[in-house]
This record gives C-alpha cells, structure tokens and sequence, in this order.
C-alpha cells in the first residue's frame, strides 16, 4: 500500500518515501505532537490482514521498544498498521574501511547487541542494509527482531540486500543473497536460533567492513547458503589484530562459537591463549566480570566480580562454570552464596527432590558436596569462609567446608536466611516467628524482632557487626540491629523494593554499594553504611535475574572482595506443547513465553496460562483460543515476574480465579469484560474449585509455618475452614470430579508424595504415589490420577470406586519429561476423548 504526501496516520503526516523492502514500505513523516520527523514502516498486507499476526507483531513491538541504546534505532509504537521509528539520516554501512573506523563501528555494533541480548532479544537479520552511520559516525542498528515478527511474504521481488531473513523459499532461489551470505549455519539448516546467530552475522559484517567483499559468496542462494555450511572464510584477507575475533564468531559449530557479544572487545585486546584463562585472571582487572552458567530447567547460576570503577561505563565480560545436573535453582532455600573471600560458592538446589550442600571453588572445575547436609536450605557463610551455616526442617546447623560432620547450632522454626558477624554471632530469620541472634558456637536463640503483618527475611549484617539489613513481605529493605528487643520494633526503612539486599563495602575510592533486584534486573545503588543510608542512584548491573517467591526474592550474593554470585533466568523460551501418553510431542500451543502453569477450561476450548508480560519483568493471566488459535491478555494486575499467578477455571467457565502479588486471591470473568475483583481471603492460594461449584480447595500456612489445606463453602457461611492443617507440608490440592475424594502432596513421609483423602469429611485415605510425587491431576471421568515422580516421570494410576471403597491402582509411567520442561507439566484434567479435537490430555511447558 503506497502512502501520498499529506496522507495521516494518526498525529503523523507522510512527508516522502525513503525505501521499501520484504517487511515493508518506509517513508520519512513528521509527529505533530512532538514536533519531529519519524519513519514510517507500512507493514505488508499478507501481515496487516492477518489478525492474529498482527496482535503478535504489536506485542512483540512492545518488547522492542524496550531497547533504549544510543547505537539501536529506538521504535515509538504501532500506528494504524504501521511501525514508527526514530527517523536515522545517514549511510548504509559499506567496506572496505580503514581498520579504527573499522573496529569503531564494530564495537559499536557489539554494544547494540549486548543490549538487546541482556533483554532477551535476538536481532535474526543483522547485516549492512540494516546498519546505518550517521553524518556524526554514530552507528544505529535498525530493525531488530523484526525478522522473527513480520516473516514478510515469499512474493516480495525487489532488492535482495534488503531482503528479511524470513522469506527463504526454494520457489525464491536468487532473491535473498543479500540476507543468505549474513545467516549463521544453524540458520541456513532451518534449526532454532538464540544470540550466537547475531555473533555469527557480526563477524560476517566486520568481516566485510574490513575487505569489502563477503564472506560466503555464490550465483544462487542455494550455492551461498551451501558455502555459508562447508566453507571456511578467507582471513588471510584481514588484519592479524581481529583473526582471532573472527575465528570465534565464525565457528559452524554453535557450542564452540562465541558466547556472548560481550567478549569482543576482549578478543581484540588480547590474544586468544589469554582470554580463555581462569576466571581469577579476568577478577584482577577493574571492571565488572559476569558469567551466564549452564542453563538448567530456564535457570543458569552465575558468578561476577562487581569491581567498582571510575569509569562511566563499566565493561562487562561473561565467563561460563557448571552446576549440578538436573538441578532446580526456581527454589526459595537455594539462592547461591559466595564466600566472603570470593573464591568459593555454596548452594542447595534440590536435584530430583533432594536438598545438599554443594561447594564451587572458583579456582577449580570440579564440583563436591558436603557429606551431612542432606535437606538444607538458605546457606550461609562465616567471616572466615571456613564454615557454612545452614538449615534443615527444624534446625540451624554449620559445617566446615573442608571437612568434618554439621553441628547442631539450635531449633529453628523454618529458617528463611542468615547472616554470621565478625563478632561470632548469627542473626537467622525464622518464618512467622521474627528474627533471632545466637552465638556461632550454638545456645539458646534470642528474639529480638518479632513477626508482625509482615515477615522479616534474608538478614545480612553491615561492617560494624551490630546493624543488619533485612527484608520483608511488605515490599520493603530495612535495617535493625542485635540489640533490638520485640517490644521496641525500631526497624528504619532504606528501600522501597521488593527484594532482598547485599550490602558491598567500599573498594579504593569507590563507596559501598546496595544490591538488590527490580523487575529481574540486579541493581547496585552508593550506600554510606556508617550513617546507613543510601546517598546515590541505582545503576543495573545484570538484568534476567532468577527470583523466588513468596515473598520476591533475588538469587544473588556478593563477597567483601566485590565478587557477586547469582542466578539467570530466561523464562521466554518455554513452550505450551500437547504429548500424547507415549510421550510423543503433537503439536504446540501459542507462543514460546515465560509459562509457569496452566489449566483448561471445562469445555476444552481454552487455556489460561500463567506468562510473562512482553517487557518479561511481570506476568499475568493469558488466554489461548484452542479452535481460533488465537492468544489474549486476560488480566492486567503485572504480578512481578518470579510471583506465579496459578489460575483456576469456574465449573462453567464464566470466570478464572488467580493469585495476585502476596497471594491475595482475584476472579475475573473469562470474557475479559470488567475489572478484576479481590476475595476476602488474603493470603489463601486457591487451588481448585470443585465441579457442583461448592468448594474452594486453597492453601494458607499455618501458626507451625507449614503448608496447611483449607475449603471456602460458595454457599451459606464463606468462612475458611482447616481440612488438613498438622505438623506435615500439604498442598497442590484437586478435587475429583465428583467431588467425593481430594488429591494432594505431602511431605510427611520425608519426601513428597500423593495422597488421596475422603471429601469433605475424613474418612479414608490412601498413598498413591511410591517414589515421590507431585501436581497430581485427575482425568476427567476420575478414573485416572496423574503426577509427576522424583524421577520427572508422569505417572498415571488406574483408581476405581468411591468414599470408603475407593481402590488406587498400580501406579504406571507414561513418559519422563524433557530436562528442560517446567516442573509445572500440567494443570490441565481430561482425557483424550473429551479434550478438544482428541487431543492427548497432557500438557506442559517445554522447551521451545
């Protein structure tokens, strides 16, 4: 669709046509509100009619217009099917340059990059016709992530530079050459793409700016793309100084390319041998050293050495360790912690159900795990870096690192974090109770702030051995110190944040630093921890960071060496898929997104899933149409990112009740129509709600802080009352379809297993798990019973009869699930005769 001069696009005139390409007519227009020239890209009429194309491609722009970087071209927003831009006078990139100018604008480019891969964003098409230089040598990268969101159509026959990657079709052979001679192996195979596919058409570009020609060549697409798999580039063609660079960025292979875009500069500066040292050699420099670890189920530990600077820019630079195999780091009691020495970490992730210890040193590669550990969780370390403190169910503990049995310290009442002083004294929070200070040699603890509306966690003591910081449920960081009584409760409050924090002491010239997270990004604010205040602003220095809730907290810690250790999170790659009971993946639903559960409605016709918003700092309740094949934001309540919003139908449909922020409950009509609406019932997580529409099942911890079951009559008096509520965690309730038995887990035998219980009166009851248990299901006619093992098996388990004579069978294995799958593999009842079209009646979340 051509646009005439004068045409408007809402508060936008069309002055001029500047170009047009695969994903879309470009014209220079002027903003009336702003009083600016902008561009204009018309998106194509195969995506602009497309509805469903379109809602994506808006969303997806949401997300790009998060990229806020002077070398990226910024995008304003969607207008009437149309992308506005910011408007870059200037020439497209061209070589042979001289090798600065050359190396200039490649750092540049890099800087561009390293920005939209911090958010999570790939570019797909990185090339020369999508890089500009302005009249001020200022590079500005255009059309990022475009590629992915338009997939522009086949019949596009112009000028094959400008060509989307995309648009490959054998039908097509000749038109793409531009675009083919820039795409990464994996690309060119047609496999899935992350980061290393822009390091790849980064290296292919340099390679060019600095010779004029292109790395692959060939008279067709099919010969470039075959020379792009086979064939190595000439670099004898450029200088010795970026031989190195380029090998990494060229590898076919892309676990043996360049990680991250990140390492460029360092490539350049120094030669190869050197860079791949240790760790420990890239610490002794002043910057800010960070290291994306090996990813497991969406979650990588990582360590940094946050080296204080002068500079205005602090240089990043990741690095790559290993961690535990199948280990979970999406658990409250593993957030990793550094010694304060900085050359050891400790964390206890639990691997297949089970909590150890386990110890890095960073000078080492290998991992070992602390024999007599067994259930710990929120460790700990000793001034010294010699001792860990930890807990266990109902004690606090400490052991040496290099060798010996725990010790038993005192009884603990779940232990939410601790901190250990100079002076031999260990502050630890305890959950519902308050906080405490006992000797590190052990005794009776002392109270010295009691729990009130909201609960004390995750202490960490200040330079002077007698304050510390803490944070709560009510969203905020304070200070108290150990000499506090329950009865003065004079707490000071320093941040508004939703968060633990780590205080970092001054390095040289530099002041002390709070840490602490905001939306996923890891924050580092000047704090003068004499008078105990903050006294500059925050700067970010990591952003996907793993949180665990409730209440919100990071997965990071530093050492009194500035060295910061924490956990990675990028939650966008899962994927909804349908499995049929042999395991066999049939078909996907919506799009990759950070899901956390879902569950379909009683029809079969939808899903409401729990995801992440578009700017992946929050996440709310979205909707896919399963016959439309359509996706929607059903609520708008932003819950932070690691707070899950567990959604639960209505037994007819009408309505979808979630968890909010601090597990304070909503409905919402499934419609979409009107606002949220809070329940009474503060702090009850809902977990089901039962087929006549009578029950609510939820969970609330009880006044022994364990996880306690209760039931909300929808009839007559709307009280809460207690069904299982002892001294055993007991929660992930399902009712039956009848609504005569209710299913859930429990840790009363040591481990989590599932039970089934007579409903709503206590009747009889029935292990039905045997080797660990979790999420239990029923099928829709409640003959089945499905869960996940220790092992990550889904189970299944023929049951017959009901009340008293209820009979559980044997149970059997489906299949197990991917590694990377979330661990919420489904919510989703039915069998394969009523889901929807004879779909399989498993789904989770797996990798995309």
């Amino acid at each position: 669709m051509s646009l005439a001069a004068g045409t408007r696009l809402g508060p936008y005139e069309i002055l001029a046509p500047i170009g047009a390409g695969g994903m879309g007519e470009v014209y220079r227009a002027r903003d009336s509100k702003l009083d600016r020239d902008v561009a204009i890209k018309i998106l194509p009429e195969a995506l602009a009619h497309d509805p469903e194309r379109l809602a994506r491609f808006e969303r997806e722009a949401k997300v790009l217009a998060s990229l806020n970087h002077p070398n990226i071209a910024a995008i304003y927003g969607v207008e009437d099917r149309a992308l506005v831009m910011e408007l870059v006078e200037g020439e497209n990139l061209k070589g042979p340059l001289p090798l600065e100018t050359a190396l200039n604008y490649a750092k540049q480019i890099a800087d561009a990059l390293e920005t939209a891969h911090e958010k999570g964003i790939v570019h797909r098409d990185l090339k020369p016709a999508n890089i500009k230089i302005t009249p001020q040598g200022v590079v500005k990268v255009l059309d990022f992530g475009l590629a992915a969101v338009t997939q522009a159509s086949a019949d596009y026959v112009g000028d094959p530079s400008v060509s989307p990657t995309m648009t490959i079709s054998p039908t097509r052979a000749g038109m793409i050459l531009g675009t083919a001679a820039y795409m990464s192996p994996e690309q060119a195979r047609g496999k899935p793409v992350d980061r290393r596919a822009d390091i790849w058409a980064f290296g292919v570009v340099l390679y060019e700016m600095l010779t004029g020609g292109q790395a692959f060549n060939g008279e067709t697409t099919t010969d470039i793309l075959a020379a792009v798999v086979k064939t190595e580039p000439d670099l004898t063609l450029v200088p010795v100084k970026v031989r190195p660079l380029l090998r990494r960025c060229l590898e076919k292979d892309s676990k043996k390319r360049l990680r991250d875009i990140s390492g460029v500069e360092l490539l350049l500066e120094e030669p190869l041998a050197q860079t791949q040292s240790a760790g420990k050699h890239l610490v002794s420099r002043t910057q800010i050293i960070a290291s994306a670890l090996s990813v497991l189920a969406g979650v990588g530990l990582g360590a940094v050495a946050f080296r204080h600077t002068q500079e205005a820019v602090p240089r990043v630079v990741r690095l790559s360790l290993a961690t535990p195999e199948k280990a979970n780091f999406d658990v409250r009691g593993s957030i990793p912690q550094i010694s304060p020495d900085g050359q050891r970490v400790v964390f206890a992730p639990p691997i297949e159900g089970r909590a150890d210890l386990w110890v890095r040193d960073l000078d080492s590669l290998n991992l070992r795990m602390l024999p007599g550990a067994s259930g710990a969780s929120y460790p700990f370390w000793s001034p010294d870096s010699q001792w860990v403190g930890f807990f266990t169910e109902n004690k606090l503990k400490k052991i040496n690192v290099t060798g010996g049995p725990p010790v038993v310290l005192c009884d603990v009442v779940q232990g939410r974090g601790g901190t250990w002083s100079q002076d031999g004294l260990i502050v630890y929070a305890s959950c519902q109770k308050g906080l405490f200070r006992v000797s590190a040699a052990g005794g009776t603890p002392t109270l010295i702030h009691a729990s009130g509306v909201d609960t004390p966690r995750h202490p960490w003591f200040l330079p002077d051995s007698r304050h510390f910081l803490y944070s709560d449920t009510g969203a905020f960081v304070r200070m108290d110190n150990i000499d506090s009584r329950p009865e003065t409760q004079n707490s000071k409050e320093i941040l508004a944040v939703d968060s633990n924090a780590v205080y970092v002491p001054p390095l040289g010239s530099s002041p002390g630093y709070l840490l602490f997270v905001r939306e996923r990004t890891l924050m580092a604010q000047p704090f003068d921890a004499v008078k105990i205040r903050l006294v500059g602003d925050p700067v970010s220095i990591a952003e996907h960071v793993a949180l665990v809730s409730p209440p919100v907290a990071g997965q990071f810690s530093a050492s009194q060496n500035g060295t910061l250790v924490y956990a990675s999170q990028t939650a966008q790659d899962k994927q909804l898929t349908w499995f049929d009971r042999e395991g066999r993946s049939k078909g996907s639903i919506g799009m990759p997104a950070g899901t956390l559960s879902a569950v379909i409605s009683p029809d079969g016709s939808t899903i409401a899933a729990d995801q992440l918003n578009p700017d992946g700092n929050s996440r709310d309740v979205w909707l896919h149409d399963l016959t439309r094949g359509t996706t929607s934001r059903l609520t708008f309540i932003g819950n932070p990112a690691g707070l899950p919003l567990f959604p639960v139908w209505s037994p007819d449909g009408s309505q979808i009740v979630f968890n909010g922020n601090h597990n304070q409950p909503y409905v919402k009509s499934a419609t979409g129509a009107g606002p949220e609406r809070m329940l009474q019932y503060s702090r009850f997580v809902i977990y089901d709600w039962s087929h006549d529409g009578r029950w609510l099942i939820t969970g609330h911890q009880n006044t022994n802080a364990r996880a306690a079951i209760w039931v909300i009559s929808q009839f007559g008096d709307q009280t809460p009352v207690a069904y299982l509520n002892g001294e055993y965690n007991e929660g992930d309730a399902k009712l039956s379809p009848n609504s005569h038995l209710l299913a859930y887990s429990s840790d009363e035998s040591k481990r989590r297993e599932i039970f089934v219980q007579t409903f709503p009166e206590h009747g009889g009851k029935w292990q039905i798990s045997t080797s660990g248990g979790d999420y239990p299901v029923w099928s829709r006619d409640g003959r089945e019973l499905y869960y996940v093992d220790a092992d990550r098996k889904v189970m299944a388990v023929e049951v017959r009869g009901d009340g008293k004579n209820f009979t559980p069978g044997l149970p059997k294995t489906l299949f197990e699930l991917p590694a990377l799958a979330s661990s919420t593999w489904a919510r989703m009842p039915g069998s394969s005769s009523k889901s929807p079209r004879s779909r399989a009646p498993l789904t989770y979340c797996s990798p995309s």
